[in-house]
Order: structure tokens, then sequence, then C-alpha cells
């Protein structure tokens, strides 16, 4: 089977609460990251791009990605990759449009 960089956005709405004299010194103090969240939701992710890729690719941006783990063997890497099984679908299917497939 082929391999795929799947690159995804995850997007959270976050809340804080400030107290001050005007709407803007709120929005500031947040942007400046100076008040602490109060609440958080996640809203989803978004796919930004997908592309083939080799596995000899796939090693090279897994050290780049995760320094921290570029000592591990070529097996331990390769483990991250998820295989979807298209044995458990019926004819037809398809696994990412009907929410199947683990991404």
């Amino acid at each position: 089977m082929k391999l795929f960089l799947v690159d995804a956005v995850s997007t959270f709405r976050n809340s804080y609460v400030v107290r001050c004299k005007e709407e803007v010194h709120a929005s500031d103090t947040v942007t400046l990251n100076e008040a602490d969240e109060w609440s958080q939701d996640w809203l989803g992710e978004t796919v930004s791009r997908v592309r083939e890729i080799s596995e000899e690719e796939y090693l090279v941006l897994f050290d780049k990605d995760n320094d921290y783990l570029k000592d591990w063997d070529v097996e331990k890497k390769k483990s991250l990759i998820h295989t979807v099984n298209y044995d458990d679908l019926e004819p037809g299917i398809n696994p990412i449009a009907d929410g199947k497939a683990e991404i």
C-alpha cells in the first residue's frame, strides 16, 4: 500500500475572563498572553494537505519533526504508521468518507 503524509490543523476555542475598563484592554490582555485561560472547547481538525511519501522520506521527516525520538530504531519509528484495515469493510465502502478509518 502507498504511504501518505496528512497534515491537519486542530482548532480550539479558548475563553478568558478579564476585568478591565475597556473592551480593547481585555483583547490586548489576551493577545499579550497576560490572562489565564478560563475554558476551552475543541472544534475539530481540518485536513490542510495530503501527499504521497516514500518510506525513506518518512524516516527523514520523522527525525526532523520528532528530533527527540531520532534515536529510535527504524522498526519503532515505522510502528507509528497507521494502516487502514480494508478487510473489515464492505465492498464499495469508502473508509474516509464514511468515517470508518482511524486517522
